[in-house]
């Protein structure tokens, strides 16, 4: 009896790893998406914070990675606490829309783009590609809206 059971357990494993064999050998799975890692992030992060230096603009810099997490954050001295706010506002922004902060402002007024909840329509937030596909955000607060954008697309631009 203890021959048979044993031969029954052994059989069933067999079977299940016959079964099992066909699925491993399918086609390979797709590549995983690009990351922004917190290297890349860095980068991203010096190359803003060297433009808002070069031209003595107080702000506040977020870069998230794709799902909006903030990966690095500078609040630079003498740059407004409220400034936080709205950064990170505008990196949600980005991340909701896929777009920067001064197109996805034109595309709402103009009625072609989804209204992101709580979302920033003036510039300073721009999407962080790497070879077309979007991994993060990176997005200013503290100066005028264009001077943001700005440092954020100097940011954005260490990027390939």
């Amino acid at each position: 009896m203890m021959h048979t059971r044993t031969t029954t357990a052994l059989f069933l494993l067999a079977s299940l790893l016959t079964v099992a064999a066909p699925a491993a050998a399918q086609a390979p799975a797709a590549p995983a998406p690009q990351a922004l890692n917190y290297e890349l992030a860095l980068q991203v992060m010096d190359a803003a914070e060297a433009e808002a230096r070069k031209n003595k603009w107080n702000v506040t810099i977020v870069v998230t990675d794709a799902a909006g997490v903030p990966v690095l954050l500078r609040r630079l001295t003498g740059a407004s606490p409220r400034s936080y706010d709205i950064a990170m506002r505008k990196a949600a922004t980005v991340v909701g829309a896929k777009l920067a902060t001064s197109a996805y402002g034109a595309q709402l007024k103009a009625g072609t783009v989804t209204e992101v909840p709580n979302g920033i329509t003036f510039a300073g937030g721009v999407p962080i590609l790497r070879g077309g596909e979007f991994i993060g955000a990176v997005a200013t607060s503290g100066v005028r809206a264009n001077e943001d954008e700005i440092i954020s697309n100097a940011g954005a631009a260490v990027v390939k």
